[in-house]
């Protein structure tokens, strides 16, 4: 994993904690879940204040993550809104963080200039043990804690106001004047300064979660749909009035689904050729193949020549595997007729040909999805399935890590943004 941090695939993008003040904070954060404070003087953090190197300290990659259910968070600055989230058991915690931040934007601001703000995304499972436990999850709520109780001295001081405002002779209590002096000097002037969470409650929607080796949730107005290995507990059985159920090994049936409920961008002219997604499946496929077949394959100079010059060496290879040769034909048919026939693809490889539909709430989980059907396709698989690629990543040679992490960098890390708006139409 070490060539994969030095080039910022895992863990990039964290931000650098090295003031003594903050560290004493994030200590007093852990100390209240309970966990031995960092003996480190920096450490990086993501949206959610998760820190490998503190991880690392603790043995424990789910310390902020236990039973990975009911996720713990630490924030230290409103500049973690912008981070990624880069350890997590459900594929929304990123998506409830960045709402949490920005519904409460003000307080959080001010609260960090003086405490650390610290607490769970709680639900109504305390440990996730059948497929009933995940669907039973509606809505989570933000429990809220900070180390100084500013939040509590904050509401403390707002009703000793309201008393001052509601009760004629309350001026004249020395005690409670004194009171509201010494709990403003903590929290200072709450009528400027919004101290308490405007929302803390939010929607828990479609998600990925690593339960039962990855479970997807797809939620319709008519129908929940659940994808997963049919050996899940609780799989056709939790629900099954109002629970749809289909099998991760299913491709027919999960494209059906897909397609039927408008989450697929068709493979149509119109955004196939501006965006060289079959030319990126096409080279995707025959690296796969290399990888397969010439392990041994001197990688240091691949770029289109050689991986055509490959092509040719091993026609035979390339032919009886068909994936290569079919997106060659549907390139031609698509730019002959403006759209590809999906009713005459093989379930299987209808999945090289489509993509999220960018406009679509669930794209991401979608492009999740489509990944774990094409996973030769490492480049997508790290854009939208970090987990799935690291699991593939440490199965790789050592020259063959070298290379993904070269392809990644030439590719995707030269510009991200650009890279996704251009092969899979998705903006930021």
């Amino acid at each position: 994993m070490k060539r994969l941090y030095d080039s910022e695939l895992i863990y990039g993008r964290l931000m650098r904690v090295d003031e003594p003040h903050l560290v004493a904070r994030y200590n007093k954060a852990l100390t209240a879940f309970g966990l031995k404070p960092t003996a480190l003087e920096a450490i990086d953090v993501d949206r959610t204040g998760f820190s490998p190197q503190v991880a690392d300290e603790l043995g424990d990659d789910n310390y902020l993550d236990p039973n990975r259910i009911n996720r713990r968070f630490i924030i230290l600055s409103p500049r973690q809104a912008d981070l990624p989230v880069v350890h997590t058991a459900f594929s929304n915690t990123a998506q409830l963080m960045f709402e949490f931040f920005s519904r409460n934007r003000r307080a959080i601001d001010a609260l960090t200039i003086k405490d650390v703000i610290y607490g769970e995304i709680e639900d109504t499972v305390a440990k996730v043990e059948d497929i009933e436990d995940l669907l039973s999850i509606n809505q989570v709520e933000f429990r809220v804690l900070s180390a100084e109780d500013v939040l509590g001295k904050a509401a403390e001081l707002g009703r000793l106001a309201d008393r001052l405002r509601q009760e004629p002779d309350a001026w004249r209590n020395d005690a409670m004047l004194e009171r509201m002096v010494d709990l403003a000097k903590v929290t200072g002037d709450i009528r400027e300064n919004a101290l308490v969470p405007d929302q803390v409650i939010f929607r828990h929607n479609a998600f990925w979660t690593s339960h039962f080796g990855g479970l997807y949730v797809f939620v319709d107005p008519d129908v929940t749909t659940v994808i997963s290995d049919p050996a899940a507990p609780g799989f056709r059985r939790s629900r099954p009035w109002q629970v749809s159920y289909l099998s991760i090994r299913d491709p027919e049936r999960v494209f059906d689904f897909l397609l039927k409920t408008g989450r697929l961008d068709l493979p149509r002219e119109s955004w196939l050729e501006r965006s060289g997604y079959l030319e990126h499946r096409a080279e995707m496929v025959v690296r796969g193949l290399i990888r397969k077949a010439d392990p041994e394959a001197d990688l240091n100079r691949v770029d289109k020549v050689w991986l055509q010059t490959w092509i040719h060496r091993h026609a035979d290879l390339i032919q009886r595997d068909g994936a290569f040769p079919f997106l060659n034909a549907a390139k031609r048919e698509a730019a002959q007729t403006g759209q590809i026939d999906l009713d005459e693809i093989a379930p299987h490889r209808r999945f090289l040909v489509v993509r999220p539909k960018p406009d679509h709430p669930d794209a991401w989980l979608t492009g999740r999805l489509i990944s774990d059907f094409v996973p030769d396709d490492f480049v997508s698989r790290y854009v939208f399935n970090k987990q799935g690629f690291y699991r593939d990543y440490e199965a790789l040679s050592e020259r063959w890590r070298r290379h993904v992490v070269d392809t990644l960098q030439t590719t995707y890390l030269r510009d991200k943004r650009a890279f996704r708006q251009k092969l899979y139409g998705l903006t930021d």
